[in-house]
């Protein structure tokens, strides 16, 4: 029960581990001035000054107070996979030692046969304890 919790604990934490290492996110921020007016990780940002872009206005009017930034977190693209075939004669055999004690460590015991078990005892007629007047201290 303890290792097999132990071991579905480390499981996880290391399958998380690689889903967020390999996760890329983006995070798009829009400025109105120096304020934050919005923030978005998996959407385009809302723009406060929609207007600011008709093509109406002249080129001095065209020039917004607004500013969008992008943070771009990339995450690891190349997990180096190896088989079997990859690894050297050392380090095959030291692979095969440890899964070969590893397999021998859980390896279940024998059954065991109890001659005794479906033995139901004789019923008892009289208490001889209290008959021969003997009592476990």
């Amino acid at each position: 029960m303890k290792f097999s919790f132990l071991n579905r604990t480390t499981a996880v934490a290391l399958s998380f581990l690689v889903l967020f290492s390999t996760l890329s996110i983006t995070i798009e921020k829009h400025f109105c001035g120096d304020t934050l007016v919005d923030v978005s990780v998996f959407s385009k940002v809302d723009s406060c000054c929609g207007g600011a872009n008709d093509s109406d206005m002249p080129e001095v009017a065209k020039k917004s107070c607004c500013k969008n930034e992008v943070d771009i977190v990339e995450g690891q693209d190349n997990l180096a996979l190896k088989t079997y075939d990859d690894l050297d004669k050392t380090q095959k055999q030291v692979l095969f030692a440890f899964a070969y004690s590893f397999i021998k460590l859980y390896e279940s015991t024998p059954k065991v046969t109890v001659p005794h078990r479906y033995y139901s005892p004789p019923t008892i007629v009289r208490d001889i304890h209290v008959l021969d007047e003997t009592y476990l201290i």
